[in-house]
C-alpha cells in the first residue's frame, strides 16, 4: 500500500475491483441461462455453443500470465482501466451480433477485458491488507463477486424475457464503461507492490521454476473446468431436457450453484485461516465436490427417472459449496513464492481455472453430438440420457483428476514460507 493512501481509500479502489469482478463472473456463467437463444439466434449446434461460450475462457487463459506481470509492474489502477473498456466493447458487440462470427468476436473481446479483474483485485488484497488475512479477504471479495453468477442465472432469465437477452448485454457493456472510469478515478496506484519493468521476466521465470507452484495449477484445471463448464454452460440445458424443468426452474439451480460456490468461497479461506492449515481443508472439501458428480451420473443412467427438485437443489448449492475448495490454491500459490510476486504466482495457477473450461465445455458438446440422434425441438437439439452421460462422465474424471492434485499442494501454514524453502 503506498504509503500516503488511507485505509478509506484502499476500501475504494478494493470496491471497484470487486464491482469489475463481478461483471466477470456474470459473463462468466451468462450462457448457461440463454443457451437456447443463442442456439436458435445463430443456429448453431452444441459444438458451435460451447466454442462460443469457452471462448472466454480461451481468451482468460491466455491473458492470465500476461495479467499477474502487468498487475505487479503497471499495476491495478491501469489494468482495470483498459480492461473495462475492451469488456464494454466486447458486451455490446456480442449483444448486437448478427452472426455467428461477430458474436464470437465480442465474446471473445470480454473475455480479453475481465481477464485483468481477479489478480488486480488480489494484488490490491496482497499490499493493502495483513498477510495472514489473505484467504479471508480473498474469500469475502469473491462472495461479493459472485453474486454475479447468481445474476446470470435466475434473473438473467427473467431479463431475457422480459427484455431479450441482446438489450442486456449492450446494457452490462455500458456498465463496463462506467466501471472503468471510476477504477481511474479512485483506484490508488500502488508503487510498494510494484516489481521493477526491467526485472519481471526474471520474477517471471523464478516462479515457473518453483515446482511448489505446480500443483494449484493442475488441481485448478480439474476441479473448477469441471464446476465451471457444467454449471457455465451445460446445467441448464441438461436440466430441461433430463429432469423435465423449465428454464426459469433449471437458471435457478445456476444461481443456487453459485450462492453455494459464493458463501464456500468465504467460508472456507476463513476456516484455513483459523486452522493455520490450506491441504487439508482443501483436501476435505474438494471431495466431496467429486462426490457429486457421481450422483448426476446416477441420475442420468438410461430409464432413471428425474430426481425431485428438492434433490436437485441441495445437490446444486452443496456441489457449489464444496466446489470453492480450490480457491485455496491462490494463497498457496502466494505463500511459497516472493511476496512482491504475488501477482505473477496467482496469475499461474489461475490459469488453470480458466484452461479447464475452455477445453471441457466444448469436448462436452462434442462428446454428446457424436452419439446425438438429431432430434430438435424449436431449433434446440435434444439429446438422450446416454448422450449426457458421456458428457458428465467426462466432467467427473476432470474434477476426480484435479482432487488428486490437490494432493500435491504443499502445507504452508498460511504463511509465507518462500525464504525457508530457500535454505
Amino acid at each position: 500500500m503506498s504509503g500516503t493512501a488511507t485505509r478509506p481509500a484502499v476500501l475504494l479502489g478494493l470496491g471497484m475491483a470487486v464491482a469489475a469482478y463481478l461483471l466477470s463472473f456474470f459473463h462468466r456463467v451468462a450462457p448457461a441461462a440463454i443457451s437456447g437463444d443463442l442456439q436458435v439466434a445463430f443456429a448453431i449446434g452444441g459444438a458451435q455453443l460451447g466454442t462460443l461460450a469457452a471462448t472466454y475462457f480461451y481468451v482468460y487463459t491466455l491473458m492470465q500470465i500476461p495479467t499477474g506481470v502487468l498487475a505487479d509492474t503497471l499495476g491495478p489502477r491501469r489494468i482495470l482501466f483498459w480492461g473495462g473498456l475492451v469488456a464494454g466493447v466486447g458486451a455490446i458487440l456480442f449483444g448486437l451480433a448478427p452472426s455467428f462470427e461477430l458474436a464470437f468476436v465480442g465474446r471473445t473481446l470480454v473475455g480479453l477485458g475481465v481477464s485483468v479483474t481477479f489478480i488486480a483485485m488480489l494484488k490490491l488484497l496482497a499490499i493493502g491488507f495483513e498477510e495472514r488475512r489473505f484467504a479471508t479477504l480473498t474469500g469475502l471479495c469473491m462472495l461479493i463477486g459472485n453474486l454475479g453468477s447468481i445474476l446470470a442465472g435466475a434473473p438473467l432469465a427473467w431479463a431475457t424475457q422480459a427484455a431479450g437477452w441482446r438489450q442486456v448485454f449492450v446494457v452490462v457493456g455500458l456498465l463496463s464503461f462506467a466501471l472503468a472510469f471510476a477504477s481511474r478515478a479512485w483506484v490508488i496506484e500502488t508503487p510498494a507492490g510494484k516489481v521493477d519493468r526491467a526485472a519481471w521476466l526474471t520474477g517471471l521465470v523464478s516462479v515457473l521454476k518453483n515446482r511448489r507452484t505446480w500443483p494449484g495449477f493442475f488441481a485448478n484445471a480439474g476441479l473448477s473446468g469441471a464446476f465451471f463448464a457444467f454449471a457455465g454452460l451445460w446445467a441448464v440445458p441438461y436440466l430441461t431436457q433430463m429432469h423435465g424443468m423449465t428454464r426459469a426452474a433449471a437458471s435457478s439451480h445456476v444461481s443456487i450453484y453459485f450462492l453455494g460456490f459464493a458463501f464456500g468461497s468465504a467460508l472456507w479461506g476463513r476456516v484455513s485461516d483459523a486452522l493455520g492449515r490450506r491441504k487439508p481443508v482443501a483436501l476435505a472439501v474438494s471431495g466431496l465436490h467429486v462426490a457429486g458428480w457421481f450422483v448426476w451420473l446416477w441420475a442420468t443412467r438410461p430409464g432413471e427417472g428425474a430426481l425431485p427438485q428438492a434433490a436437485t437443489y441441495a445437490l446444486c448449492i452443496l456441489m457449489g459449496l464444496a466446489a470453492a475448495g480450490f480457491t485455496l490454491s491462490w494463497a498457496s500459490a502466494k505463500e511459497v513464492n516472493p511476496p512482491q510476486l504475488s501477482g505473477m504466482a496467482t496469475s499461474v495457477v489461475n490459469v488453470g481455472i480458466f484452461l479447464g473450461p475452455a477445453i471441457l465445455q466444448p469436448m462436452v458438446g462434442w462428446l454428446m453430438e457424436r452419439t446425438w440422434d438429431g432430434r430438435m425441438e424449436a431449433g434446440v437439439r435434444i439429446y438422450s440420457a446416454a448422450d449426457w452421460r458421456n458428457g458428465l462422465m467426462l466432467l467427473t474424471a476432470a474434477a476426480a483428476a484435479g482432487w488428486v492434485a490437490t494432493l500435491l499442494v504443499t502445507e504452508t501454514g498460511c504463511r509465507n514460507i518462500w525464504q525457508r524453502e530457500k535454505m
